[in-house]
């Protein structure tokens, strides 16, 4: 994994809409860098697309019951130069649905993970679950990384 010269790594949560998994994405890595003290070593970015107008309603309701208010957060259209500067971009399904015309030049992955958009709260409930297991995994893989270098 390469890493900005200051030292950080820089995570962007892409998908087309930011309305939904890279929000949810966005909350859980930066409540993790946080619990791990790692505010001054990973920097977040998210985007979409084609952003949408607001936050899927069911993604703002699955959330506030993890205690997360994301009823104040807008979707934004991510930039070229973001995701040719991230170290890490993660796709949240586009690239599996060949819809996401970004190109960057560090890790790219992609969690192909089901749109929230439209879906019963109990499917966005596990959709949920499986991105916080997903960042948690991320932030175990980047502490290691710091701990590695002597961070």
């Amino acid at each position: 994994m390469t890493e900005q010269n200051d030292g950080t790594v820089t995570v962007a949560f892409v998908c087309v809409q930011n309305a939904g998994r890279s929000q949810m994405a966005t909350a859980f890595a930066e409540r993790e860098r946080d619990r791990r003290g790692l505010e001054d070593r990973v920097r977040i970015v998210t985007g979409g697309t084609d952003p949408a107008n607001h936050v899927h309603g069911v993604v703002v309701e699955t959330m506030a019951e993890n205690g997360f208010d994301l009823g104040d957060r807008t979707p934004r259209k991510i930039t070229h130069d973001e995701t040719m500067n991230a170290d890490i971009v993660i796709t949240m399904g586009c690239s599996a649905e060949n819809v996401c015309p970004m190109t960057w030049r560090g890790d790219a992955r992609d969690w192909a993970l089901d749109d929230p958009h439209g879906r019963e709260i109990e499917a966005v409930r596990g959709i949920r679950d499986d991105i916080e297991r997903r960042v948690s995994e991320l932030f175990d893989e980047l502490a290691e990384n710091a701990t590695e270098r002597g961070v």
